[in-house]
């Protein structure tokens, strides 16, 4: 029985060796271990599991639901699920025809009464503002066009567009941090392990209460098979000696924007590089540190995480944070 480790799984289907482990932690996937082999390996069956996750969740399926479809071998588990996501895909085509029905006649009425009106003067038609007030506020916007089945991984990023509200604007200062870097087979595993080893020898977590832990990719590899490094940095007191293969550092911090995920949702990464991209009011601001083009992800209620052990010491949500500035006027 042949068997591929993490980094050659991840190669082959586009998933990320962090994605492939956080389904693994939350009992999607099974590694195996060889003997006399510290890395992560996984078999026959389990590449076949993880084509069927990667196909369910292209169709927009949750990981709990995936669970359930793939822990339970009936039928009726996966009829009830679709079920329910079929219903929900039916709502929005009605919202969508609706407000297309909408676009159509309020195009109508301006093109036949061809005045300069003011936004609130445009819907005039009583009938008309009622029905467009009784619509929710839409979380998604689908362009229409004819869906093919290869094409369903840019259809599931464009009805997935962040709205204003979900995405945060803060200011991060400059801060002191150890880094922890690692180049190779697992390096979130292996940089994090070197991070966590620091704070607990050097007990931060209970001499700095609001330690917060930063990482990016280092180097980010934009193609597959590239070579891929994670660094982990904890802040600590500037005063503060940080021992071999550690290395302290400064972020430089700044405005970011920021949008928090849960622990495994790496693919909505694009999703606020759009929401950014396509803002009037922020413009992108290349920083370092440049693993991720000034990107960071921090790791939310560390001194949590360091209280704990075991199973129990893990990381939960995660802030995407992307670097900003005040657009030019």
């Amino acid at each position: 029985m042949e068997t591929m480790t993490i980094s050659q799984l991840s190669k082959a289907y586009g998933v990320t060796t962090r994605t492939l482990r956080y389904y693994e932690e939350i009992g999607l996937i099974e590694s195996v271990k060889k003997e006399d082999y510290a890395y992560r390996t996984y078999d026959d069956a389990t590449v076949r599991r993880l084509q069927q996750i990667i196909l369910l969740r292209k169709l927009r399926i949750k990981l709990q639901d995936i669970a359930r479809i793939l822990q339970n071998n009936q039928a009726i588990i996966a009829i009830e699920v679709f079920e329910e996501c079929l219903k929900d895909v039916n709502e929005e085509i009605k919202a969508l025809d609706t407000i297309r029905y909408l676009y159509e006649t309020l195009l109508l009425q301006l093109r036949e009464s061809i005045t300069e009106l003011g936004m609130l003067g445009v819907v005039k038609n009583d009938v008309l503002l009622e029905t467009i007030q009784s619509l929710p506020l839409m979380k998604t916007k689908l362009k229409e066009e004819k869906v093919r089945m290869e094409d369903l991984n840019k259809v599931n990023e464009t009805i997935q567009r962040l709205r204003d509200e979900e995405v945060r604007i803060i200011y991060l200062p400059s801060v002191t941090v150890a880094s922890a870097h690692y180049i190779g087979e697992n390096p979130e595993d292996q940089a994090q392990s070197i991070l966590n080893q620091f704070v607990k020898e050097q007990k931060l977590n209970e001499t700095n209460k609001g330690l917060r832990v930063f990482g990016f990719n280092n180097p980010s590899p934009k193609r597959l098979g590239e070579v891929y490094g994670y660094e982990f940095c904890v802040t600590i007191p500037e005063e503060f000696d940080v021992p071999k293969p550690l290395e302290k550092k400064m972020l430089e911090g700044g405005m970011y924007a920021v949008y928090c995920i849960k622990m495994g949702d790496f693919e909505k990464w694009p999703l606020l590089w759009k929401w950014v991209e396509a803002s009037q009011e922020y413009d992108y601001d290349r920083r370092e540190p440049l693993g991720m083009d000034g990107a960071l992800e921090e790791h939310l209620n560390a001194p949590l995480y360091y209280a704990r052990s075991g199973e129990e010491q893990k990381f939960i949500q995660l802030d995407l944070m992307v670097p900003i500035r005040k657009a030019k006027k």
